[in-house]
């Protein structure tokens, strides 16, 4: 047996590895259901400022991206979207979610809004934290 590490590995490589994984999986995660969706807040002048990015999978909710014009923040519009996301995710039966976020982006916003630390890496990805966060709906 010989096992080679390669720094620059080709798509083709890659993708061996996650058909390896997805088929290993299939029997186990295939029947979940599983629906990207979106949310947007626009201006008045009909620009986005503000949008977040999750996943309904299963019965969670996976808050991927949320996202905030810089001067947009602080007017409620994050807190906002987020129950928006909530919601859509409760009207599709899910029961929790889960969301990761850096120490220098939201974890007080976060548990604000009733979130609860599970995780946290640390120091990751070299001297910071990563904060791995769900909250029941």
């Amino acid at each position: 047996m010989a096992i080679q590490v390669d720094s620059t590995p080709t798509p083709e490589d890659i993708q061996a590895i996650i058909e390896g994984v997805n088929q290993h999986n299939a029997p186990y995660l295939e029947s979940i259901k599983s629906q990207e969706f979106t949310c947007f807040s626009f201006t008045d002048d009909g620009d986005k400022e503000g949008g977040l990015y999750a996943e309904l999978w299963g019965e969670w909710l996976l808050v991927k991206y949320l996202w905030v014009e810089p001067n947009a923040k602080g007017k409620g519009l994050g807190r906002k979207l987020l129950a928006e996301a909530e919601e859509f995710a409760k009207q599709q039966e899910c029961h929790s979610v889960f969301l990761d976020t850096y120490d220098f982006q939201a974890k007080p916003f976060y548990e604000k809004q009733g979130y609860q630390v599970q995780m946290v890496l640390a120091p990751y990805p070299i001297s910071g934290a990563r904060y791995y966060l769900t909250k029941p709906l």
